[in-house]
């Protein structure tokens, strides 16, 4: 029997431990009304946002520094129309005074925004990521922030996605497998990985 794979992580001795909360920025990522009621569904939305707003109160709770990123198409585009309804953020995660929202046009939040300098502010070197979807926005998210030099952590339960038609012509490919499969490259060499926001209390 092979031995059991080590993540590129590991075998760099790279530090494993989830962000401490008194170092980190959370960045929550297109939490809005598009994926709950609109064109792109998500699988688990529901229960994601529920963890995400399990986050964002440990957050708040202690001191830690939130910034919301929205995503605006213009009209026609299908989705995300920056003039709809639908690119509301959701009731649940309102921001509250003084929490940042940041508007975005590409998949990464760092393209074409201040997200960079709006965390360089706060003084901090790591990140605590919440939103949608996981392969998407929050992948291409990560990767960015770390070639800004970042260290990052994904909170699993706050994030996710949907099926997706398979580019070689077999079955569709369902959200389960793409949401794992997505959280698996980023916990290979780019992000740590831990399930849920009780995950970080005990790391402050």
């Amino acid at each position: 029997m092979s031995a059991c794979p080590k993540s590129l992580l590991q075998l760099a001795n790279a530090p494993l431990h989830p962000s401490p909360l008194a170092h980190s920025v959370l960045v929550i990522v297109d939490a809005q009304l598009e994926y709950v009621a609109g064109a792109l569904p998500l699988a688990g939305i529901d229960a994601a946002i529920g963890e995400a707003r399990a986050m964002l109160d440990v957050a708040r709770r202690e001191g830690v520094p939130v910034i919301h990123v929205v995503h605006h198409s213009p009209p026609g585009r299908g989705a995300f129309d920056r003039a709809g309804p639908l690119v509301a953020i959701v009731p649940e995660l309102t921001p509250d005074d003084g929490e940042s929202v940041i508007a975005k046009t590409l998949p990464n939040a760092f393209g074409g925004t201040d997200l960079e300098n709006r965390i360089r502010e706060t003084g901090r070197r790591e990140l605590i990521l919440a939103g949608f979807m996981t392969h998407v926005c929050i992948s291409t998210t990560v990767r960015a922030a770390l070639d800004l030099g970042f260290r990052i952590t994904v909170v699993a339960g706050a994030t996710a996605t949907r099926d997706l038609p398979d580019p070689l012509g077999g079955p569709t490919i369902p959200a389960a497998e793409v949401q794992r499969v997505a959280l698996a490259e980023l916990a290979d060499r780019f992000a740590i990985v831990v399930p849920d926001a009780a995950a970080l209390q005990t790391n402050c």
